[in-house]
């Protein structure tokens, strides 16, 4: 120690340390000139504590220069010497605090940071204290700090060794985007920054070209006009005439594009167009092969430079050593400044920065810029922008643990440092999910991260498919997850799939257990609900049974007390309501079209007010408009006009009757209910009735019986003209009405009733034919056929074999033939054939009822029906007969009429009346038996029978079967009642003739008769009527019925009150008006036909054209009354000749 601090060198070693001590603390003072704020407010002056640092050293000097010609005490230097570290120390370390404790900045814009030898080093921001401190604001002091790190020179005498430079290894990001932009900016000469970066970096002051700007002339006033020229568009004939040649196009027209020519017509909008060359062009997809797949992408150095090329060969291979490129200072400043400032989502940091040479780095002689040698025009000009901003953060999860020491991970987790709570949740998730399914690695995109975990932070956990959303490599993700399998090879797999087996097997057996459950439980709610609808059931049905037996009590009971009160109810006023219903079954009632039309055809029961004892309700199945019910007050107004035979003599009849239309018209629009079953369900109507018929005699006269109108009623508790419902339905059928005709002994043709089987069928249509082998042509009728609906025919002796062979046999047999033992070998060979003949040639006649002979066998056999033989003579002829069997049982004839058929010969289209086809004494001695027969089985009410005659071909005799009974009121009847009322006659029933109240004459002078004079004849009062309610015409729709009345007053069709005769009609459909009823009264059948005839042809040709016909019957009925005229015609000649 003593050679160390010996005094030849002690003179040297003080003023070194003194000199260095003193540098540094003058250093320090020059840079901390003020005072500043450290922990929290304890003020601290730097000067102070380093003038204590350099009076401890003086201290020491001077001692040592006192001590000149001693010896110093080597314990006390020793003790001096640590005293001044401990207290250099301790100083030292509360400077070093204080700067830890502070905002540190970036360095000045005019601080020299680019040297040759030296690279400033960012700071950066202390993040306990960012809140506080603004780093926009940089103080002086931080410029001094800053020139205290550079090294002097002048300071080659201080004691403690140089400081070194720090030397980065490379620029920091700021300035590489700083360097890129300058580097774009100088290699686009269209650039707006061209010009500025030249002068800036190299000094390059390039001429300032300034674009001229045409200014426009002033004009006193503004010019009026167009500025362009019209285009050419598509001339006038084109478009007229598509079939002419296009004109051609300029090629002025054809630089404005391919639309402009089709918005302008040119080309045609449907024209096929071909663009040669394609604008698509196919090119042979490259294969990769699958080792390179999961190869990232080589980084493009210059995939950022559009529009121009570099030349490699003029790139050195070492981009490293290439020296970077000297900004200017302030653009060098301001490129630092603007990449510390970017958005919270596109924060970069220098960290996720690939760690490569950026073009701008290199020097811009060694790069010639080369253009594209495909491009004419320079490309447009696009302001760059200051910020270079990272796409994305990412980072790798491998074998299910984050890789969180990557600077990638790092960066990420600084950027979203107030929401890292959620994030941290959202990767453990993930996490989880790829360790489950073993996935080797998985790269993860932040950003999505990021917006995944606030949008599940507050909500259920996310799904597998959530979490694969920020998975960047999702494809091999999902592949290795969709493995069979895969999800029990991860850790704790074994357990996992123990657990799933366990589980899939109690769910298999807990599953079966279940539907086994629902399964017995269903069919216990199914036992349940039935055992409680057949229970409900019965109960209704015992109720309803219960209620129908007591409406049916009701009914025999008021129908004994009609009968008694019948002879005073006729004498005195009453009200009959009348209910034109048709109660069939449901299944004829939805076969016939238009079902509320045709029960509104009998709207001439109305004319029963013609007796002035009796007031009318019509219950109305259809609604009717305003101008039918004028039609139909005008008609009845003529009763009195009729009566005095003066036209003028008109009176309102308004009073004596009521149209009622049911309000539930409307509730069963399709469901085809008869009208009883509506009135029963439209209590406002029942109501109404009720107050109309209250304090006088009423009784109902309904249609076809139906369950309902008991029903209607004991509600009303009015009797009912017609017998019981089930009476009227047993008697009513085909086979029904064989019994009342056998028990009656009246003629009726060969037949069999009560038909069921296929064997019974054979077997009685055998025997019938074997019986009468004069019949060629056999009928089978469905016991509950409407108006001719249910009827097959066959021509059997026309197809049978051995039909020739059995007439042989009966001749030979003669009287005999009658007998079982001469008809059984022709009944054996007939029996045989019978199956084949019924097969092959038997028809239904309704074909869009029942399509082929089978569908209409299997109807037959399912209701049962009646076998019946057609009369053996080409000329027959149909009776209809109404009558009345009143309550006391007395029987009357209404009326009686030959039919007229217009589609079928079954189906009767129309009446004429009288009849005058059969002698009046046979018909009425028929009606009496059959009349009889029915008041034995309690019928009572109206009933109507058809009969058929014909010429016998063997005995020249006139025949009259009965064929058919109806219990219930009939069309003809209520068109008989019309015609009584128009013309007000009566039928004579002896002579079934129709005679008129001859008209008033005027009282005469009596003359003297001359000699030779003839008397004058009496006029004649009988009259004829050709009545219908089934006309149809469709092209009647189109016509009103005001139009219509004047057309037929145009062409003379009227009736004139005074004669007697014309033509009526009854209106049946207010809307559609395309049926219509119609009744022509003559002095003779002849005239009557032909003035029908003559109606229907003059209105068909008025409503028809050529070309729309129509659908329509008037043709039809015209053949048939024409034939008719043909046989009246001859029976005339017949009875002259007689």
């Amino acid at each position: 120690m003593s050679d160390i601090w010996g005094d030849s060198r002690r003179a040297t070693l003080l003023p070194k340390l003194n000199d260095t001590y003193q540098d540094f603390s003058q250093r320090e003072i020059n840079v901390f000139k003020e005072e500043v704020d450290f922990d929290g407010g304890n003020h601290v002056k730097m000067p102070v504590i380093l003038q204590g640092v350099q009076d401890d050293i003086r201290i020491l000097r001077e001692q040592i220069a006192n001590n000149k010609g001693g010896t110093i005490s080597i314990s006390d230097l020793e003790s001096a010497l640590v005293k001044t570290e401990e207290g250099l120390q301790a100083k030292t370390e509360q400077v070093i605090s204080q700067y830890n404790n502070q905002v540190r900045t970036l360095p000045n814009q005019e601080a020299n940071r680019f040297d040759n030898n030296v690279v400033a080093i960012e700071t950066t921001w202390d993040m306990q204290s960012q809140k506080s401190a603004d780093p926009r604001k940089i103080s002086a002091r931080f410029l001094g700090r800053e020139k205290m790190r550079q090294p002097q020179a002048s300071r080659s005498n201080a004691l403690l060794p140089k400081r070194q430079s720090v030397q980065m290894p490379g620029p920091t990001p700021g300035q590489q985007a700083k360097h890129m932009l300058t580097l774009r900016a100088v290699l686009d000469p269209h650039s707006n920054m061209n010009r500025q970066a030249l002068n800036d970096n190299f000094g390059i002051q390039l001429p300032l070209i300034n674009t001229k700007q045409h200014s426009r002339p002033s004009y006193s006033k503004p010019i009026v006009g167009t500025t362009i020229e019209p285009l050419a568009v598509l001339p006038k004939a084109n478009r007229v005439d598509a079939q002419l040649a296009p004109p051609p196009i300029s090629e002025e027209d054809a630089r404005k594009g391919i639309m402009s020519l089709i918005e302008r017509g040119l080309i045609p909008p449907a024209a096929q167009l071909t663009l040669d060359p394609s604008p698509v062009r196919n090119r042979i997809a490259p294969l990769h092969e699958p080792q390179v797949k999961h190869k990232p992408p080589q980084p493009e150095a210059v995939s950022l430079l559009s529009g121009v090329k570099l030349d490699p060969a003029t790139m050195k291979n070492d981009v490293s050593k290439m020296p970077a490129v000297p900004p200017h200072p302030k653009s060098a400043s301001s490129s630092i400044t603007d990449t510390r400032t970017p958005s919270a989502k596109t924060r970069v940091t220098s960290s996720s920065m690939p760690q490569v040479k950026t073009p701008a780095t290199l020097k811009t002689y060694e790069m010639p810029i080369q253009p594209l040698p495909d491009q004419k025009e320079p490309p447009p000009t696009t302001p760059a922008s200051g910020d270079f901003k990272q796409l994305s953060h990412r980072f790798a999860i491998q074998n299910g643990r984050t890789r969180d020491s990557s600077s990638e991970f790092i960066a990420f987790k600084q950027h979203y440092c107030l929401t890292w709570g959620s994030i941290v949740t959202m990767i453990k998730h993930i996490e989880k999910m790829l360790n489950s399914y073993t996935i080797p690695v998985a790269f993860v995109n932040g950003d999505r991260l990021a917006d995944l975990a606030m949008e599940f932070e507050l909500e259920k956990p996310p799904s597998i498919d959530d979490m694969l959303t920020v998975i960047i490599n999702r494809e091999d993700v999902e592949a290795l997850i969709g493995r069979p399998g895969r999800r029990f090879k991860g850790p704790r797999g074994k357990d996992v799939a123990a657990t799933r087996i366990q589980s899939s097997w109690r769910m298999f057996r807990d599953r079966s257990e279940y539907l086994e459950y629902r399964k017995r439980k269903w069919a216990s709610g199914v036992i349940a609900i039935s055992w409680i609808m057949h229970v409900k059931m019965s109960k209704v049905k015992i109720k309803l049974k219960e209620s129908r037996e007591e409406h049916l009590e009701n009914f025999r009971r008021r129908a004994r007390k009609l009968a008694m009160s019948w002879d005073r109810i006729k004498q005195h006023r009453r009200t009959v309501i009348h209910i034109p219903s048709l109660g069939l079954s449901q299944d004829i009632r939805d076969s016939i079209n238009e079902f509320g039309i045709r029960q509104n055809t009998q709207m001439a029961r109305l004319c029963d007010i013609r007796d002035p004892n009796v007031d009318v309700i019509f219950v109305s199945p259809v609604p009717l408009s305003e101008e039918t019910l004028q039609y139909y007050s005008k008609l009845l107004g003529l009763k009195s006009a009729v009566e005095s035979g003066v036209v003028e003599d008109q009176c309102d009849m308004g009073e004596k009757y009521k149209i009622i239309v049911p309000e539930a018209i409307k509730s069963f629009p399709a469901h085809r209910m008869c009208l009883s079953s509506i009135l029963k369900y439209s209590p406002r109507t029942l109501k109404r009735i009720q107050h109309l018929i209250k304090g006088c005699d009423a009784y109902i006269v309904t249609g076809v019986p139906h369950k309902d109108d008991l029903a209607i009623a004991d509600y009303l508790d009015v009797p009912i003209l017609s017998p019981e419902p089930e009476v009227a339905h047993l008697y009513s059928t085909k086979s029904g009405c064989k019994r009342i005709f056998a028990s009656a002994n009246v003629e009726v043709p060969p037949s069999e009733f009560d038909v069921y089987s296929i064997g019974q069928l054979h077997e009685c249509l055998a025997q019938l034919v074997t019986e009468n082998l004069t019949v060629k042509r056999w009928l089978f009728k469905l016991d509950d056929g409407y108006d001719g609906r249910g009827i097959g025919y066959c021509d059997i002796a026309e197809h049978l074999e051995c039909y020739q062979w059995a007439l042989k046999e009966s001749r030979r047999y003669g009287e005999k033939w009658s007998k079982k033992w001469a008809q059984e070998a022709a009944y054996i060979k007939i029996h045989a054939e019978i199956p084949d003949v019924l097969a092959k040639h038997a028809r239904p006649v309704h074909s869009e009822l029942y399509e082929d002979w089978s569908k209409f066998l299997d109807a037959f056999l399912s209701q049962g029906g009646v076998i019946e033989a057609t009369p053996p003579s080409d000329s027959i002829t149909t009776l209809t007969v109404d009558m009345l069997i009143e309550p006391t049982g007395r029987a009357n004839v209404l009326c009686m009429g030959d039919q007229i058929h217009a589609e079928t010969p079954f189906s009767c289209w129309g009446v004429s009346m009288p009849q005058s086809s059969v002698e009046p004494d046979v018909l009425n001695a028929s009606c009496k038996k059959v009349a009889e027969a029915c008041k034995s089985r309690g019928i009572i009410g109206y009933l109507s029978v058809d009969f058929v005659t014909f010429i016998d071909p063997k005995s020249n005799d006139q025949k009259l079967w009965a064929l058919d009974l109806s219990l219930h009121y009939s069309d003809s009847l209520a068109m008989f009642q019309l015609m009584s009322y128009v013309s007000n006659g009566k039928l004579d029933l002896n002579t079934h003739t129709f005679n008129v109240p001859p008209p008033k004459q005027e009282q005469k002078k009596r003359r003297r008769r001359l000699a030779g004079q003839e008397d004058e004849q009496p006029p004649n009062t009988s009259r004829y009527a050709v009545m219908s309610t089934r006309l149809l015409h469709t092209n009647l729709a189109v016509v009103h019925y005001s139009v219509f009345f004047q057309m037929c007053r145009a062409h003379g069709i009227g009736y004139d009150i005074k004669e007697k005769q014309g033509t009526v009609f009854t209106l049946l459909d207010s809307f559609n008006r395309e049926n219509l009823g119609m009744l022509t009264l003559g002095d003779n059948l002849q005239g009557a036909l032909a003035t029908f005839a003559r109606n229907m042809s003059i209105i068909h040709q008025e409503i028809s054209a050529p070309n729309m016909q129509g659908e329509t019957n008037f043709k039809l009925a015209i053949k048939d009354i024409e034939s008719i005229l043909g046989t009246t015609v001859e029976n005339a000649e017949d009875s002259e000749v007689a």
